[in-house]
């Protein structure tokens, strides 16, 4: 006699869910820390791995490897998700945060340049590229595992988590950096003091190992454990490229949205010092309040989404990033206050929360079970690999040509791209395959 099929996914009572995305949610924020680490503190640690030079020359050194973090990502989305897949969301986590956890261990130990030569910067390439192929993994798993979770009338908020978690991950390591920069000394931050984050991480990466291994796999992948004559093996490429306008909407979905989402997190504080002439404190301070703000407001959106679709929202975001990105960048390089700064960044968390709150759920609602992580994954990382891993590089880039303005075009010209897919696109929440 068959064994019964597990419950359906309606079936999980709101406390199981609850707990299953509380422990996916907090696994996702170590690793987005470990992630976000590097790039708080390229500031400091661009000295130790490479000759010197000037600030924006050592920048650019930093900011390369932090592109070649992001080319492992596609093969970090193509490995994971096809694991996801085949053998469970669960297990693809837990082998994700592993790789994290090596990763942020070789940063925090590997000498200077001036210990060992060239072999310092080939270890940190090699320690980012570890980080590169967790975080590839991490992005299409998680996504499908919160969306997996979440019932349907509120996957849109469940969902938002993987951004709440992300941004956390941010805000955690500015937080340690303004812990450090409060209590060492400019020396001591350049000297040594930059290798703390990075232990702190590979620890805390043990914490979400603990976490992960006693989480719940998802009803939906467990119903697909027991498959019908001629259901798809799950987690092929083949099968994968029978969906070519889901793969070309997730490309298109996440063009602008990781564009801008890198141009106002992670390269603003660095914006801020070489550009506004901000102080490293005074940036890391103004950055760590917006990006609380847009903590806040991720699962706000992703509950809007729930009410009114996921369309209107993804509009919202790309018309106000198309209109707003090169006035917003021009007047936050004039900006002389933290107020002003501040209160400008604020806007445009605001406009960049139509795309980060509920992403992952739209690219989740695709595909459906059997194909859903690798889905979700491997287009996305690809996209952010070639356009989001390079935005800082391309924004440097610009800066040294003496054509900073270019970079405020660029993006404004990605964002304008994605609106177009938004404007076509059908509404995934009426549409979802997440709902058999």
């Amino acid at each position: 006699m068959p064994a019964p099929l597990p419950a359906a996914p309606s079936a999980r009572s709101m406390a199981s869910r609850i707990k299953s995305i509380v422990s996916g949610s907090i696994g996702n924020l170590v690793e987005w820390y470990d992630w976000y680490v590097y790039s708080a503190f390229s500031l400091y640690f661009a000295p130790a791995f490479f000759p010197k030079g000037n600030l924006t020359a050592q920048l650019l050194n930093s900011a390369a490897v932090f592109a070649v973090g992001f080319l492992m990502r596609p093969l970090g989305g193509w490995l994971m998700g096809t694991y996801a897949d085949r053998h469970g969301r669960k297990a693809a986590l837990v082998v994700s945060v592993l790789l994290m956890c090596g990763g942020s261990l070789l940063i925090a130990l590997t000498p200077g340049y001036d210990q060992i030569g060239v072999a310092a910067p080939v270890l940190l390439v090699l320690a980012r590229l570890l980080q590169g192929l967790s975080v590839g993994g991490e992005y299409g798993t998680s996504a499908t595992y919160l969306s997996e979770m979440a019932d349907r009338q509120n996957r849109g908020f469940f969902s938002s988590f993987q951004y709440v978690t992300l941004l956390g991950g941010q805000l955690l390591a500015l937080t340690v950096q303004l812990v450090l920069q409060k209590g060492l000394s400019e020396a001591e931050m350049y000297a040594w003091g930059w290798r703390v984050p990075f232990a702190i991480g590979a620890g805390a990466a043990l914490v979400a190992l603990y976490l992960r291994r006693h989480m719940e796999e998802t009803d939906s992948f467990v119903v697909q454990q027991q498959p019908e004559p001629g259901t798809q093996v799950p987690g092929k490429l083949q099968v994968l490229l029978r969906y070519p306008l889901e793969i070309f909407t997730v490309v298109g979905l996440t063009l602008g949205g990781t564009i801008v989402f890198y141009t106002f997190t992670t390269y603003a504080q660095k914006f801020l010092v070489n550009t506004a002439g901000f102080s490293k404190a005074d940036a890391s301070w103004v950055s760590f309040v917006t990006l609380g703000i847009a903590l806040v407001l991720q699962p706000l959106f992703g509950a809007v989404s729930d009410r009114v679709g996921r369309r209107p929202v993804l509009l919202f975001f790309g018309v106000g990033a198309t209109l707003g990105t090169v006035p917003l960048m021009t007047l936050l390089g004039r900006a002389t206050d933290v107020w002003t700064a501040l209160a400008l960044l604020a806007v445009a968390m605001l406009i960049m929360s139509g795309y980060t709150s509920i992403n992952a759920v739209v690219k989740a609602e695709l595909f459906p079970t059997t194909i859903r992580a690798l889905g979700v994954g491997l287009p996305y990382a690809l996209t952010v690999a070639i356009f989001g891993g390079s935005a800082e590089y391309v924004a440097l880039q610009a800066k040294q040509w003496g054509v900073e303005s270019w970079f405020y075009w660029y993006v404004t010209f990605c964002a304008a791209l994605s609106l177009l897919v938004y404007w076509r696109m059908p509404d995934t929440q009426k549409s979802s395959r997440m709902d058999g």
